[in-house]
């Protein structure tokens, strides 16, 4: 019987047999592509392509010069990487101009002594890539987690590889995927003689509120790789990437001294460059910032804390506070910042818009309230849904939501509360840019934890995916929600069950947002761009309550002077943002393309 170990030894002997083969006949070894199903593996040089660049095993490169210069290959818009390099001060110092040390550390999982999970997925399952449509939703993750994309061809061409393997996670419920991981076989790769293998690309949608998807991906994939014959599972990972270093712990790997070398190109810089001045901007002005650095545009920071910065181009300078520029008009912020004068003016302009009225005494907000039914209170100036209570169906409850209200603003507002989905459109030089469903916060029920449990394991999920703007707050509303719906916060929720713990969809209190720019309706793209000319504002986030995405009704709610353009990822917000401010900015081919009063106003 052949052991492992015998197994090992002949696929040494085999590998060195074939590389002393092509050098006594004069060849050098060139790269390998990867292994689409032969049966014995490719000669070595190893550099696997995976779509996004290519992987080179450094181990298979016979010196320093050989893989410098197989990493000047590295094609445009692409990310090559360099891993397992032996003695990489050498490499490095051999171009040191063009490459530089992955800040990143190397976690092996020994695949000999993993256990699998007795817990298994709830609400979503672990499958192979299976279509272009699972290529295309990966492809958004990677977007939304300024991930390299890759072709969807590729994925496709690639779904019965033997080197390459692609895992998704899908939802149970809406078939969506929710996160996808990579794995690379090495022997099928490479004829790697220490039968080893490694993970890529694990990347989990922001807005996926199922919790274990990281974990379970990397489960399936260490176990399809443990049942091939691997001997170990390696990754790399970010050296601050605190939460994902966590997760690996918590699943037995353990840090070794391996290293990676990458090219000094534009996707890399923040990994090289060290900390930039804007580095401390929150993830609204970044996403504005990173592309007019990408243009050339000068950046400086104003104040970091606030968002403010000032670009400047070609002698032109614009101040910008997120996607708030001095594009804006005082006039128009001033519109948007009181809800009911943004309310008068966009009815007047044909704009459906629900019955209001300002909070007064208790007989005429009792009055109110039989007219019209449940109702929203809300501050009549403030944002990022603060003060705003929603589905009020009783006085007592309008009085102390109004009493709550009134401490964030002079006047309160009583509206009609309209059921519907709470859609965002993105309008920028009056074109619509994207569009987004934004679901209220909620939580999965495990049968274990208690409802204050799972609230606060949500908000800490939604924090690290928004980079901290996005919490679960744990106040009154919170509370009102829970009971309303016939729990307590010390009440386990059951497996599977939902639960909804806020009324309103706001970001900032722990709502997620779902791109549907591919599928809004005409009427609502219309009604969207009449609101931004009614207001004459250049960049604004038009709030409706629809039936759905793809139908002509909706009632109107507000409009957002400062819409956060790094949520509609991957829609091209920021661009089209610095396309208005800096029109010569734009690539000759592009501005051709662009409407002859495309600049400022």
């Amino acid at each position: 019987m052949t052991t492992p170990a015998s197994g090992r030894k002949r696929g040494r002997a085999a590998y060195d047999h074939r590389m002393r083969r092509l050098r006594d006949y004069g060849m050098k070894p060139r790269i390998s592509g990867m292994d689409d199903g032969e049966d014995e593996p490719a000669p070595v040089q190893a550099a696997i392509d995976c779509g996004w660049g290519r992987l080179l095993f450094g181990q298979t490169f016979e010196d320093a010069d050989t893989l410098v210069e197989e990493m000047r290959r590295e094609e445009p818009e692409r990310r090559d990487i360099a891993f397992y390099v032996r003695d990489p001060h050498i490499v490095i110092a051999a171009a040191p101009q063009e490459l530089f040390l992955d800040p990143s550390d190397t976690y092996r999982l020994d695949l000999s002594t993993y256990r699998q999970s007795r817990r298994k997925p709830r609400g979503f399952f672990v499958r192979r890539l299976s279509s272009l449509d699972d290529a295309e939703q990966v492809n958004s993750i990677y977007l939304k987690r300024s991930m390299v994309p890759v072709p969807p061809e590729f994925f496709w061409s690639k779904r019965d590889s033997r080197a390459i393997t692609y895992f998704v996670a899908e939802d149970e419920d809406t078939g969506e995927i929710l996160g996808t991981v990579m794995g690379i076989d090495h022997w099928r790769a490479f004829g790697d003689p220490e039968h080893g293998s490694s993970l890529w690309c694990l990347a989990v949608d922001p807005q996926a509120m199922r919790p274990g998807i990281g974990e379970a991906l990397v489960r399936r994939l260490a176990e399809h790789f443990k049942a091939r014959g691997s001997q170990y599972l390696d990754l790399s990972v970010m050296h601050d990437n605190s939460q994902a270093i966590a997760l690996y712990d918590k699943l037995g790997f353990v840090r070794v001294p391996y290293f990676a070398v990458k090219r000094k190109n534009p996707f890399n810089e923040a990994l090289f460059a060290g900390p930039q001045p804007d580095s401390e901007l929150n993830p609204y002005a970044r996403i504005v910032v990173d592309e007019a650095r990408r243009r050339g545009i000068q950046i400086e920071v104003i104040d970091a804390e606030g968002g403010f910065f000032r670009l400047s181009y070609g002698g032109r300078a614009i101040v910008c506070r997120e996607a708030l520029s001095e594009l804006t008009s005082g006039v128009a912020v001033s519109i948007c910042d009181d809800k009911s004068v943004t309310r008068r003016l966009v009815a007047r302009a044909g704009v459906a818009v629900p019955a209001q009225t300002i909070a007064g005494d208790d007989a005429s907000m009792a009055r109110f309230l039989e007219e019209n039914g449940p109702v929203v209170v809300k501050p009549s100036r403030g944002e990022q849904g603060r003060g705003v209570y929603v589905d009020l169906a009783e006085l007592d409850q309008v009085k102390a939501a109004v009493e709550a209200a009134a401490q964030l603003s002079d006047n309160v507002l009583i509206e009609q509360y309209v059921k519907g989905d709470d859609l965002r459109i993105i309008v920028i030089n009056d074109e619509v840019v994207a569009a987004a469903i934004r679901r209220r916060a909620h939580i999965i029920g495990d049968g274990q934890s208690t409802i204050g449990d799972l609230i606060a394991r949500q908000s800490r999920r939604r924090a690290s995916a928004t980079g901290g703007e996005s919490q679960i707050p744990m106040d009154e509303e919170t509370e009102r929600c829970v009971r309303r719906a016939g729990h307590e916060m010390s009440d386990i929720l059951d497996a599977g069950a939902e639960l909804e713990v806020r009324k309103t969809a706001n970001l900032h209190t722990g709502g997620t947002i779902h791109d549907v720019t591919a599928e809004l309706h005409p009427v609502l793209s219309e009604v969207a761009v009449t609101v931004a000319q009614t207001i004459e504002i250049p960049v604004v986030g038009v709030d409706l309550i629809v039936d759905a995405p793809d139908e002509p009704q909706y009632v109107f709610i507000e409009a957002n002077e400062r819409p956060g353009l790094a949520n509609h990822e991957p829609q091209p917000t920021a661009e089209r943002f610095i396309d208005l401010l800096f029109p010569t900015s734009v690539p000759t081919a592009a501005r051709a393309s662009l409407p002859e009063d495309q600049g400022p106003r």
